[in-house]
């Protein structure tokens, strides 16, 4: 009888689809907020001040439901208030999750995609402050799945950097790979 032997994924392939599987979430929540759907009528209206005021309490384990548990809660509120910051983290949010699902499902200035990705998720993280079920949550585990993507140079794993890092201006200015990969 013969051996059978199970494929394994290489290395390459796991990154692309751990790259892809992280593109598209990015992307389809900044699609979401662009377009609204299932919202009628909520093209380019995503709002964050309501999250900010009223999301950022936090949860924790036998905490009563109204209970403030974020330390960081008061300042969400206060920036929720300013039309200013608001105007900015309005923009900034779609548009970057857009971005850096793009880039990620590309592998386009990936290490940069994920950097700025973990950022996102950590504020996601801090300001929902949301330990109800425990301490690891959605947005501490994308975070770290995106930040390991920018260290493993996932760019270079099927990905448009592959190319680019082979292109005479990224030979000829090395810091540029700091940014692919």
């Amino acid at each position: 009888m013969e051996n059978v032997t199970v494929s394994t994924l290489t290395r390459n392939q796991v990154l692309l689809v751990l790259r892809v599987t992280m593109g598209i979430v990015f992307l389809y929540a900044g699609l979401e907020k662009v377009f609204g759907f299932g919202t009628p009528d909520a093209f380019l209206k995503f709002d964050a001040s309501g999250f900010l005021a009223f999301g950022t309490l936090g949860t924790w384990p036998g905490a009563a439901a109204d209970a403030i548990v974020n330390p960081t809660h008061g300042f969400w509120v206060s920036v929720s208030k300013d039309a200013g910051w608001m105007g900015v983290i309005n923009f900034l949010v779609p548009f970057g999750q857009v971005c850096i699902g793009l880039s990620l499902i590309l592998g386009l200035a990936t290490r940069f995609a994920a950097a700025m990705g973990t950022l996102m998720m950590a504020l996601f993280f801090i300001a929902a402050w949301d330990f109800g079920f425990g301490v690891i949550n959605q947005h501490f585990v994308y975070g770290i799945v995106t930040a390991g993507l920018g260290i493993m140079a996932a760019g270079e794993a099927y990905g448009l950097d592959a190319v680019l890092d082979r292109s005479e201006v990224v030979t000829h200015t090395p810091v540029l790979r700091y940014v692919l990969g």
